[in-house]
């Protein structure tokens, strides 16, 4: 039992807005609402959705932990924010977790080497690279990137993740040296929550930072936007002079 432990895990990295609450041992609640535009919206309501099944105030949580992305600016700075602001307000750290490293924990524990790919607008996927540890559990060996869906390295691997569904002219075919039973079209539907962000975090918390996970794989970082692209904004330069 991890009966000091209650952390609140947040993402808002894809199309979907997802929250979870997590004892250290298990699950206690989730929720997922798919609307891209309503982010915003749709957090604060998630999060009183999971306290309130599982019978537990906020005052009760001892971290705070999001998906810090990759992801669209709008919608992932919203989980960022939400996470910050409720971790200082409870007095609490706040935690940020790669969101292709918890959709890669959905994957099937039959891949042991895979991708993750995602939705980055733009006609361009957010990707990374996959193996097992010897305990079995995911560990990103290349990336996160973004790119164009024909320069992304896939090695044949399998694909975990939207953006195969999104392109599957390039990243949607079976690979040849996929394991005979794999279904890239259920792979393809895999999509990040919550109720893996919080299991990661917790993972990494229970231990400590200088035993298993949290030393082996990096999972914990800090709560900011992981950002691959450079802003569309600049700051202006100099006037140019105008001749008269």
């Amino acid at each position: 039992m991890s009966p000091a432990l209650l952390v609140l895990a947040v993402d808002t990295s894809g199309p979907a807005v997802t929250a979870a609450l997590h004892d250290g041992d298990a699950v206690l609640a989730a929720v997922s609402r798919h609307d891209p535009r309503r982010h915003a919206e749709l957090l604060a309501p998630a999060i009183a959705e999971v306290l309130d099944a599982a019978g537990r105030a906020r005052g009760e949580l001892t971290a705070v932990v999001t998906g810090v992305g990759p992801g669209p600016f709008t919608g992932l700075r919203v989980g960022v924010v939400t996470a910050l602001v409720l971790g200082a307000a409870l007095g609490v750290p706040a935690h940020g977790v790669c969101s292709l490293d918890a959709l890669a924990e959905a994957a099937p524990p039959g891949l042991p080497d895979f991708l993750v790919a995602t939705d980055a607008r733009r006609r361009e996927v957010h990707w990374a690279r996959y193996t097992r540890d010897a305990a079995g559990y995911p560990v990103r060996v290349d990336g996160p990137y973004v790119d164009a869906p024909p320069d992304v390295v896939t090695g044949g691997l399998p694909i975990v993740g939207r953006g195969a569904a999104l392109y599957p002219e390039v990243l949607g075919a079976p690979s040849p040296g996929a394991p005979l039973d794999v279904d890239a079209a259920a792979l393809a539907t895999v999509a990040v929550r919550a109720l893996a962000v919080g299991p990661l975090a917790v993972g990494a918390l229970a231990v400590g930072p200088l035993a298993g996970r949290a030393a082996g794989g990096g999972v914990l970082l800090p709560p900011e936007p992981l950002y691959l692209r450079r802003p569309d904004a600049v700051e202006p330069g100099a006037r140019k002079r105008v001749l008269r």
